[in-house]
């Protein structure tokens, strides 16, 4: 056997390997995550965390000055600083409102939609008039069920009449600005990423490969539609039919959504798939203002209380190696209902990985 040919059935039997971990990875991340909706994972599983990022940022300022100033200068800044301080905390007292800062990090299933429903709920308890909440989200997309209940959540907020800023400084693109457009206002970095309103779906098909090493493979449904495409089936031309005619119904239903809090956007402009950055998104009514999370929250600190809000659980050993996977898969180009696309210099819709 010639070195090519051995390097050949080596890549062969890497990537089928590689096929059935990823398969098995989703089948059982699949199967977790249907345990603890079933109520097998106790809902409380975790605590609360608070920062307070007025102290954090006034720590920081502290010590760049204790570096840089000889330490007799430092010792009477110091000194001018607590009197001071403590002169503001008595004339602010019960006055202050908050800003309560939360951070999303998105993925295809948007994992932390767990802790966002115990913040939120925290949240409903204690807002008074007000206080703000701050969603510094960045999120490219994934499934379409687990971005609603996303977006959901946060209109709990909105709902309750608690003001609701979403901060975008990287990337809010399709079920990412799914849950950004819900939000009273909507802040972006010069150089985010924002849109990407469509719905895609995407799989490989192993059919052929199996028929050429003799493997049957049978489906057998209830149902016309019950499934459209397989990993394993021959698909059909009525199948691929009716999965488009499904896409354009989630689609329909994005572009709805986005009507309802996005007033002043021409959501048929919008709604093509592509994607605009901070300056142009905003121009398309995609955003509010042009300015990072770090400018906001710095210009709030002057007379309000921030507080940073994280949900902190008790992950088990498993849950821990299914993130892992999952974080693995996100970087595979076969992603169902996820992704962005760009319109390309000839015309053509090209793909653009984010992650």
């Amino acid at each position: 056997m010639s070195l090519i040919q051995a390097l050949i059935d080596y890549g062969l039997f890497a990537a089928k390997t590689l096929t059935l971990l990823v398969l098995l990875g989703l089948f059982l991340l699949v199967l977790l995550r249907a345990r603890g909706a079933g109520g097998g994972q106790p809902a409380d599983e975790g605590h609360l965390e608070v920062t307070s990022l007025n102290d954090r940022f006034t720590d920081m300022a502290a010590e760049l000055k204790r570096a840089s100033q000889p330490p007799k200068a430092y010792k009477r800044w110091l000194k001018a600083e607590r009197k001071a301080d403590k002169a503001r905390s008595k004339a602010d007292a019960g006055e202050r409102h908050r800003v309560f800062v939360l951070d999303f990090h998105g993925d295809i299933l948007a994992t932390e939609v767990t802790g966002l429903r115990e913040l939120v709920s925290a949240l409903l308890r204690e807002a008074e008039e007000g206080d703000e909440v701050l969603v510094r989200l960045d999120n490219a997309g994934g499934a379409v069920h687990e971005h609603g209940l996303a977006a959901s959540q946060l209109l709990r907020l909105r709902s309750r009449g608690i003001p609701l800023t979403v901060a975008v400084d990287r990337v809010a693109a399709s079920g990412g600005y799914l849950m950004a457009c819900v939000a009273d206002r909507i802040i972006a970095a010069p150089f985010a990423i924002i849109g990407s309103i469509g719905v895609v779906a995407q799989l490989p098909n192993f059919h052929r490969w199996l028929s050429q090493h003799g493997i049957d493979f049978e489906l057998h449904t209830a149902g016309d539609y019950k499934r459209t495409l397989t990993l394993f089936g021959e698909n059909t031309d009525d199948g691929r039919a009716k999965l488009r005619d499904q896409l354009e119904d989630i689609h329909q239903l994005f572009k709805g959504f986005i009507r309802e809090y996005r007033k002043d956007v021409d959501v048929d402009a919008v709604s093509s798939g592509e994607y605009w950055h901070g300056e142009q998104a905003k121009s398309l009514g995609l955003v509010d203002e042009i300015v990072t999370s770090d400018d906001y929250l710095l210009e709030a600190t002057k007379d309000r209380d921030l507080y940073r809000l994280r949900w902190r659980s008790r992950k088990h050993q498993l849950a821990r190696w299914m993130e892992g996977m999952q974080a693995f898969v996100s970087r595979l180009p076969f992603q169902p209902f996820a992704g962005t696309t760009r319109r390309g210099n000839d015309g053509r819709d090209a793909s653009m990985p984010l992650r």
